[in-house]
């Protein structure tokens, strides 16, 4: 069963395309991962699906309803987790979700959303007296009280220490787990990463690159091999490629072939009896996908200016 649909979605603003063609679907129970720069596009698409902002033209279906028309049909079946909230700061955060739960049909239980999201100390404090990172993870029980079967998360992890990342990347999988689908926009690529099932890359208003990080990351050809330079000896000392970035104090290959490029480094090392200290082999990131489609974009809206 597919969850979303978007059909050469397009949105204007005068002579400004802000979405321009976009189309993709999202399966039931899939986490997908809407990335861009800001101004890529990728706000306007994500609130014309959740029925905040019409389309200038293009087919948009979230779980079988038209967004701009469903109302509560819809609302009563999604859930939202904006960047920032406004909620009042003098309620609980047992009192935030009771009053916001009371507009659901199927709200979960507010002891276990609670614990859900971590904040099982804080249930019975004031809104105003919490954290940062404390005030987003009752955004996002706010989000998940309605058992919602859609959720849409905007950088859900702003603020949150890598513990509290962890956890509520573990909590989306569980979410999932269950049958939840989520669309998920974030600028920490690591999050993407370990989350996504397959990922949308949005620039000028096109969706420029889609796939699993994993296929994503295997358009970047070019893995990363740097060590330490041992003390006395020179790059030529070790074989080392003509190509490579040596300093006086280490090394950094970029090459399709590793192990090639490593196999006479580590001879020569060898033979000469010295090791080589901080020897690492990096296969290309989804950041580093994301940050090289990004500037091939640049590129090439620079060439037509």
């Amino acid at each position: 069963m597919t969850a979303i649909v978007v059909d050469d979605l397009r949105k204007q603003y005068g002579t400004v395309a802000a979405v321009d063609g976009v189309s993709f679907e999202v399966a039931q129970g899939e986490v997908y991962g809407l990335l861009g720069h800001n101004g890529a596009g990728k706000s306007t698409t994500v609130e014309i699906l959740e029925g905040h902002r019409p389309a200038t033209s293009g087919a948009v279906s979230v779980l079988g309803l038209d967004p701009g028309s469903a109302g509560r049909e819809l609302r009563d079946r999604i859930g939202i987790v904006l960047q920032s909230s406004s909620v009042e700061t003098q309620l609980t955060v047992r009192e935030a979700l009771r009053f916001y739960g009371s507009c659901y049909r199927q709200r979960r239980a507010i002891d276990d959303v609670v614990e859900m999201v971590g904040l099982t100390e804080k249930a019975d404090e004031r809104i105003g007296t919490l954290s940062g990172g404390q005030r987003r993870r009752l955004d996002l029980g706010l989000g998940i009280i309605g058992t919602p079967e859609l959720l849409f998360l905007d950088e859900p992890t702003t603020g949150f220490d890598p513990v509290a990342r962890r956890q509520s990347w573990e909590l989306v999988q569980r979410l999932c787990d269950g049958g939840t689908t989520v669309l998920l926009t974030t600028h920490y690529l690591d999050e993407a990463e370990h989350l996504a099932d397959r990922v949308g890359v949005l620039a000028g208003g096109r969706l420029v690159a889609e796939g699993t990080p994993e296929q994503l990351m295997a358009t970047a050809p070019n893995a990363t091999v740097g060590f330490d330079l041992p003390a006395g000896l020179t790059a030529g000392d070790l074989a080392v490629p003509s190509s490579a970035e040596v300093t006086d104090s280490s090394v950094r290959i970029e090459t399709e072939a590793p192990t090639a490029a490593l196999a006479p480094i580590i001879a020569a090392a060898v033979d000469r009896g010295v090791e080589l200290t901080n020897l690492s082999v990096r296969r290309p990131s989804l950041e580093d996908v994301f940050l090289r489609i990004g500037e091939a974009d640049g590129d090439h809206h620079g060439s037509d200016s």
